[in-house]
């Protein structure tokens, strides 16, 4: 087993869906065989404009033919095992490659760079963990926001990686990186009533709410959260409130005060998304909450 690299695009020829599944042809794989049972971090390629380098870490759990695409496969991610990285982490930290491994010996970037399923190294891995993932659980406070988009480099100890894979499994830990991801891409304002209220220490009153509960099978992603305040959070949990494909906000018959839900709402009746579409909710785990959730 080994850790791993896979390049992913938005909107490219293949059907990636990262917090669920990556797509590859067969040239890849033998390669990303041995990365089953082991963790993979996902990155854009550099080309793509304003690219978020890397940008999640996810557990390969099995490799299968694509049902679809005969030519193609589908490495299967673990449920419950993706976790976005807040800040994202950029190709390059302080002047160097933050992925060493794709340099060969004279410092320069190698072939091994336009490969999009490679072989990660130990130390490699361990640093886009520690920039991607930081140990500091400070949530953004008012005017913070850059400071938390700087990374910094560290140096992290890359012989014990047996504590990094402990952490990256801790529930106390994946809430903290998913709530600190999901208001960052919200900018702290609930999707459903568009207050962005703070508190006396300047603390954002918002919450993370999984649309698909981990508890169903629902992963850490942001595609799968929403900034919502305490009350909106509440009522959808309970499925008095539900977003459609479009992020139209249904209320539930079954409320029992209907004009005052109504009158929380924003303006425009629609959920207030990210600006970048990689962050906007997910229809899958959208139609799961209706489904499954939502009392219509």
């Amino acid at each position: 087993m080994t850790f791993g690299v896979f390049m992913h695009k938005d909107g490219s020829i293949y059907d990636d869906i990262p917090e669920v599944h990556y797509q590859f042809p067969k040239s890849y794989l033998s390669r990303a065989e041995q990365m089953v049972g082991d963790w993979i971090v996902y990155r854009e390629p550099v080309k793509i404009p304003n690219s978020k380098g890397f940008f999640a870490v996810a557990k390969v759990e099995r490799i299968i033919r694509d049902p679809n695409e005969p030519d193609r496969y589908r490495a299967i991610i673990e449920a419950g095992s993706y976790l976005p990285f807040e800040p994202t982490v950029p190709h390059i930290v302080n002047g160097e490659q933050v992925e060493r491994g794709i340099l060969n010996e004279a410092g320069n970037i190698s072939g091994r760079a336009q490969a999009a399923v490679r072989p990660l190294s130990h130390s490699d891995f361990a640093r886009i963990i520690a920039l991607g993932l930081p140990e500091d659980d400070t949530l953004p406070r008012v005017g913070e926001n850059e400071a938390l988009n700087r990374v910094r480099e560290e140096q992290v100890p890359y012989e014990i990686e047996r504590p990094i894979v402990e952490t990256l499994v801790s529930r106390p830990f994946r809430d903290k990186a998913f709530r600190r991801a999901v208001l960052n891409a919200y900018d702290g304002r609930c999707a459903v009533t568009g207050w962005k209220l703070v508190n006396g220490g300047g603390r954002l009153e918002a919450e993370a709410a999984h649309i698909r509960p981990v508890e169903h099978g629902g992963p850490d992603s942001v595609r799968n959260g929403l900034a919502l305040s305490g009350t909106a959070h509440w009522m959808f949990d309970r499925g008095l409130i539900a977003l459609s494909d479009d992020l139209e906000i249904m209320v539930s018959r079954q409320v029992n005060d209907p004009s005052s839900v109504e009158a929380m709402i924003n303006r425009t009746g629609r959920a207030i998304a990210p600006l970048r579409e990689s962050e906007k909710p997910h229809p899958q785990f959208l139609r799961w909450h209706r489904e499954n959730c939502f009392k219509h």
